[in-house]
């Protein structure tokens, strides 16, 4: 546990070798959200993963949120650590925050991963993310709620087996470290108001990781920021909807390491 000013951060290590890979979940994500890709990763890198402020077992379960605050919990981690610069992987918002890192942090990232992310949220999503809050609040039995999320991030030949759906249901209504609502609805506003960047100001190697049925962050915005990005490359995982670590797991670690070797080379 990371003890800073206005909270306590969970963070792990795993493996023991290879450069330091510093992972950011995104919304309503905690570390248990990289089990798909874990394994093979740890055997390649460093890894090192984090539960944002406001989610898993970081303390307060309501701090303050930003996109700002998140980039900061994670440069004093690094600092923390005492890693030197270390490649940074972020998935959706805390590909938002990897960002933000790399701009105000830039002697704490040596390259970033941007997996199903973007530098803004469109108005359809910031509705999207608005609704789910309010449905949060309400409370009561959750499994359409967490239905709604799947269908958003999970990609149509999953809800053909509705057997598996259920079982990723019931895993998310029992799981002991959810998110409060407002810690959620937190994490909300802060992507929602999330904008403005000088991507001109990253100056580190950068891969664009996009799923090419990723329906939040649709393919034609991940390339838009490819474009934007100075040198960025552009990876598209086929058939992947936006949890594309979890749907082409393999893929998706190759990709990585390939990136990273290339960088350190």
């Amino acid at each position: 546990m990371l003890i800073l000013k206005d909270v306590q951060l969970h963070y792990e290590v795993h493996g023991s070798e290879g450069p330091p890979l510093l992972m950011i979940a995104g919304l309503a994500s905690d570390v248990s959200s990289w089990q798909s890709v874990l394994p093979e990763l740890s055997k390649r890198f460093r890894v090192i993963l984090v539960d944002n402020r406001g989610v898993g077992r970081s303390k307060p379960e309501d701090p303050e949120i930003s996109i700002g605050l998140m980039a900061d919990d994670c440069a004093a981690l690094i600092d923390h650590l005492g890693y030197g610069p270390v490649h940074v992987l972020g998935h959706s918002m805390g590909g938002m925050v990897a960002m933000d890192l790399a701009i105000r942090h830039p002697q704490k990232a040596r390259s970033l991963v941007l997996a199903a992310t973007g530098d803004r949220v469109s108005g359809r999503n910031a509705m999207l993310f608005s609704d789910l809050a309010d449905r949060y609040d309400r409370g009561g039995d959750l499994a359409d709620f967490y239905r709604t999320i799947l269908y958003w991030i999970l990609s149509p030949p999953f809800f053909e087996d509705r057997g598996m759906v259920d079982e990723a249901v019931d895993y998310l209504l029992a799981y002991p470290y959810k998110q409060s609502p407002r810690s959620f609805r937190g994490q909300v506003e802060a992507i929602t108001s999330f904008r403005g960047l000088d991507l001109g100001r990253i100056q580190c190697p950068t891969l664009v990781l996009a799923g090419e049925r990723d329906l939040l962050f649709p393919l034609e915005e991940a390339r838009d920021l490819a474009r934007r990005l100075r040198g960025a490359q552009i990876r598209v995982l086929a058939g992947a909807a936006h949890s594309v670590h979890e749907e082409r797991p393999a893929e998706f670690v190759a990709a990585v390491e390939g990136f990273i070797k290339g960088v350190d080379r």
